[in-house]
This record gives structure tokens, C-alpha cells and sequence, in this order.
């Protein structure tokens, strides 16, 4: 079964853990984000393909040339995946200081540009009778917290989102959306960047890596591919990763 994947904000962090494990799987991977990884290598018997690509950029994901290239790149396949892995957590801080181009840009990356690459690879990879869609989401779209209203309210729109498309019964797709738990990346570190006033959990991430308690990338990304390939994939709508 040839399996071809499509990964966004793959050069960095989660991205390119779940890109290296799908790697050695034998897993045909499109990377999507504004810079190529300098650390991802093909494995023997499947291929990675870089492309540049703002995903916070409107004109960027409504541009012919996207759909053009997810369509070529599936074709041939058995199965295919996206993953909505690209996400940023700031602007962090309470409402009224966010600023409204730091919360558009926000909500561009980590809605729309999921939205819209899940629509497009909908569309073109219809023919492929095995299609999976995971949104990479968090804990925090899942009840509220002081300083990321932003933050959480994108990603449970992405936890909707899911659901709404598991209501549509689309044959052929399965869909989740996966909390990752916390994950010791560039994320977490703009986390531990802000201020107490902007975030007043702080002192607990902190106290996270002090501790030594953050998951790997490399752990989580393997996680993360197994579950893509399994059987189980899309057997719960909303998931968590601890519980896989």
C-alpha cells in the first residue's frame, strides 16, 4: 500500500518529528511551512518534498497553485493524510492586548489556513478511497485559560471542525483532532517568554522543564505517525495522545 502524507509547520518541533517517524515508515511526505527543515532526510523508499509556504498568508492558500500541487502530489497513492500540524500560541496576554493584526494573524494560521488546506485535500484527493485528516490541537481548546483566549478559542474551532466533518459521513475520510499534551518545543518556550501578567500559569510550565516532565518531539512525533497508520485512526473524534 503506497501511503503518501501532506504535513504542515513541519521544519521545526512536532512538525518535523511527526515528518521524520512517517519518514521511516516508508511514508511519502509534502512539507508545507515558510522554511525548509535543515535536519529531515528521505529514508530509503520514500521521498520528502519541501515547499515554501506562508500558511498565515491568505493569498497564499487561496492561490490555484496549492490545490494544483496537493492534487499532484496524491496522486498514485492508496492512502493519504493531512496533518494540520502549523500553530502558533500568541498573542498571549488578556483581551484588550492582543493587538488586532497579532490575533488576525493568529487566527489565520491556526484556523483558516487548517480550513482551507482540509477543504483542498478533500476535493483533490477525493479518488483516493483511504483519506485521514488529523488537526493537531491542544488542551487548551478544551476549557478556558487566563491569557490564551485566542489560543483557545482557534483550537477548538479546529475540535468543531472535526466534529462537524465527522457528521458529514464524507466516504473514504476519516478525521480527528488530537491533543498532543505538552511538548518540549519553540512553543513552550514563548510560553515561559511571557510575563505572569500576560499569563498567570506561567510559574507551571516553568516548572515543567525545571522538572524535566515535557514530552520529546521525537517521542511524540512516533506517537503521532503510528496513530496515522493504525486502524484506530478516527475511531474517536477528539483525542488525546496520553491516551493512545
Amino acid at each position: 500500500m503506497k501511503t503518501k502524507a501532506i504535513v504542515t509547520g513541519h521544519s521545526r518541533g512536532l512538525g518535523e518529528a511527526i515528518v521524520a517517524a512517517l519518514l521511516d515508515k516508508q511514508v511519502d511526505v509534502l512539507g508545507l511551512s515558510r522554511r525548509a527543515s535543515t535536519h529531515l532526510a528521505p529514508s530509503d523508499g520514500a521521498k520528502l518534498t519541501q515547499v515554501a509556504l506562508d500558511l498565515g498568508d491568505v493569498g497564499a492558500l487561496t492561490d490555484r497553485s496549492l490545490s494544483d500541487r496537493i492534487e499532484a502530489f496524491c496522486a498514485g497513492a492508496d492512502r493519504v493524510i493531512l496533518v494540520n500540524n502549523a500553530g502558533m500560541v500568541k498573542p498571549i496576554g488578556p483581551l484588550g492586548t492582543g493587538g488586532a493584526a497579532d490575533i488576525a494573524k493568529a487566527v489565520t494560521l491556526n484556523v483558516t489556513g487548517p480550513l482551507v488546506l482540509a477543504d483542498l485535500f478533500q476535493a483533490a484527493a477525493a479518488p483516493v478511497k483511504d483519506r485521514r485528516l488529523l488537526h493537531i490541537s491542544s488542551g487548551a481548546g478544551r476549557r478556558g485559560m487566563a491569557g490564551w483566549s485566542i489560543y483557545c478559542a482557534t483550537k477548538a474551532a479546529l475540535d468543531n471542525h472535526a466534529r462537524a466533518i465527522k457528521e458529514d459521513a464524507v466516504p473514504g475520510l476519516r478525521v480527528a483532532s488530537l491533543a498532543p499534551g505538552v511538548i518540549d518545543t519553540d512553543m513552550q518556550a514563548d510560553i515561559r517568554g511571557s510575563s505572569v501578567e500576560q499569563f498567570p500559569a506561567i510559574d507551571q510550565f516553568k516548572a515543567m522543564k525545571a522538572d524535566g516532565v515535557l514530552a520529546s518531539p521525537a517521542e511524540a512525533g512516533a506517537k503521532i505517525a503510528a496513530y496515522l497508520l493504525s486502524d484506530a485512526f478516527g475511531a474517536e473524534t477528539l483525542t488525546d495522545l496520553r491516551t493512545l
